[in-house]
């Protein structure tokens, strides 16, 4: 059963019974080519272009490690202007050079961590998530290749690492905030993950976690561990009008 501490963070124990998955689980010898077909049934490719606001995009990079899909996260140098020491995905903002959104987070994700176009493989674009009136962030997805040996740029990364993607369904440690504006109502879902290796801990909030929960759902077809703001029963439809709510459905 899960607990909670002094400070409402929810602590689950590893004995917990974990809530049955929607469908049969991924096969292990099949886990990548399974993933990438659950993926691209929700690759929605220029269906969104015509929206006019500063567009950014973010690689959401999964690799496997001892059978288990993991994804890649960076956390921010401490001599950055925004967000610094914060972990996200790489990426950025829309550059002129950039072909789509795609072009951009490949560009970003090498900028930030050697990982070269050509060491990824894309499986989709996910609808973009508004993130305030005229700002889209484009989730791109890939698999990158077993070679990547991770070269974070110091002015930009100061650490990268993996965290099994199930853990953004049953985590160890977990919290959330309930945001209520005047015509909206959001989850704030924060993880905290201590990477086995090195003993360090990290935390993983905001739209970066949000995205992962997404990806873990669209992938592993569980239900969490923990309340989220998407119809797990019509997952695509419920995640393209909670990531564009503030544009009106006659825009889209």
């Amino acid at each position: 059963m899960p607990t909670r501490d002094s400070r409402g963070k929810q602590t689950f124990s590893g004995a917990m019974e974990r809530p049955r998955p929607l469908r049969e689980p991924l096969s292990s010898k099949n886990v990548v080519d399974e993933a990438k077909a659950r993926l691209r049934k929700l690759d929605v490719g220029t269906k969104y272009s015509h929206l006019t606001a500063q567009k950014y995009s973010v690689l959401l990079p999964l690799s496997v490690k001892g059978g288990r899909l993991h994804l890649l996260f960076t956390l921010r140098s401490k001599k950055l202007s925004r967000s610094p020491g914060e972990v996200c995905f790489p990426g950025g903002k829309r550059e002129p050079m950039d072909s789509d959104d795609t072009a951009t987070a490949l560009r970003e994700a090498q900028e930030e961590v050697g990982l070269r176009p050509q060491q990824v493989e894309v499986a989709c674009c996910l609808a973009p998530y508004l993130l305030d009136k005229d700002t889209l962030i484009t989730p791109v997805v890939g698999f990158i290749d077993h070679s990547f040996q991770a070269q974070p740029n110091p002015d930009e990364v100061a650490e990268v690492f993996f965290v099994p993607l199930d853990y953004f369904l049953h985590p160890d440690v977990y919290y959330h905030h309930l945001i209520t504006q005047p015509d909206d109502q959001f989850i704030v879902h924060c993880f905290e993950y201590t990477d086995p290796e090195s003993g360090l801990q990290y935390k993983i909030r905001g739209v970066t976690a949000k995205l992962a929960v997404l990806v873990a759902l669209i992938i592993l077809e569980e239900r969490p561990s923990f309340e989220t703001e998407f119809n797990l029963s019509d997952l695509t439809s419920s995640y393209q009008k909670f990531f564009l709510r503030k544009h009106g459905t006659n825009k889209l």
